[in-house]
């Protein structure tokens, strides 16, 4: 049975909504959409209809720390075994950051995970560098200690990070810029020796596309972009990948949505 997941960074979602979100929805047939940067303090300040798009069920995790700021949410039309938003004393817990969805076993996965995460920027300064990398540390930690349980692993969002020099349209330019420097490049590379696998770059080796562009020069219109919006899964379910993809013609956000379809 095929299952299509679409990750969105919707910057704002009250505004993707005025934007037409709950229709693109609605048409897109996704089995399960996670959207990343919702910038609400609670979900009740959203309408019936955002909350409840026809067949689907929402679960988020808004960001209480700071109003208008990060904060995640899965739209679903599974229903899972289980939801969790608390970490412990864990960044992983803190600003809205991490949705994690438990599904029902399906074709000999005994356990399957879902993640949906909005990983930190680090461009505002030293600290946030820190911040977001000792959040990569943990976020690592996590993922790995569920695949040692025996789980299969899916996680999406803003990784916030272009991989390689592929990945943005400008990478000597940007060498020392929060989002390509060595350091968080390198923690990518470590996410791959763990064992996970990028989707669309396992599917497109070669391809120049890009999932965010900056808003305030216009990049959009020229394509001078980054692909910082990414799909990793498990080595187990990379045989069940069939296809990896960004709706870059999809507009409403600085963001494209991202997808991958598994044969699950």
């Amino acid at each position: 049975m095929k299952t299509t997941f679409i990750s969105w960074n919707v910057n704002g979602i009250r505004a993707a909504e005025r934007k037409g979100f709950v229709e693109w929805i609605e048409a897109e047939l996704a089995d399960i959409v996670a959207v990343q940067e919702t910038k609400i303090s609670h979900s009740d300040q959203l309408s019936h209809t955002l909350k409840n798009p026809d067949g689907y069920t929402s679960y988020w995790h808004p960001a209480t720390e700071k109003k208008g700021y990060s904060g995640t949410a899965i739209y679903t039309k599974r229903e899972p075994l289980s939801v969790k938003t608390d970490f412990g004393e864990s960044l992983l817990s803190r600003e809205g950051r991490v949705i994690e969805m438990e599904l029902a076993p399906q074709q000999g996965f005994a356990g399957f995970v879902f993640l949906n995460i909005y990983f930190p920027n680090g461009g505002s300064g030293a600290e946030r560098l820190k911040y977001k990398m000792q959040f990569y540390a943990e976020f690592l930690n996590h993922i790995q200690s569920l695949v040692q349980a025996g789980k299969s692993v899916i996680f999406c969002g803003d990784v916030n990070t272009a991989h390689r020099e592929i990945d943005l349209a400008r990478p000597k330019e940007n060498r020392k810029t929060s989002g390509f420097l060595p350091t968080e490049c390198a923690w990518l590379d470590a996410v791959e020796q763990a064992g996970f696998v990028d989707t669309y770059r396992l599917k497109h080796p070669d391809q120049v596309q890009y999932s965010w562009w900056d808003m305030k020069s216009r990049a959009r219109d020229r394509n001078i972009g980054w692909r910082i919006d990414y799909f990793w899964v498990s080595q187990n379910l990379v045989p069940h990948i069939q296809e990896a993809f960004i709706q870059d013609q999809v507009i409403g956000s600085d963001h494209a949505p991202v997808g991958l379809t598994l044969e699950i």
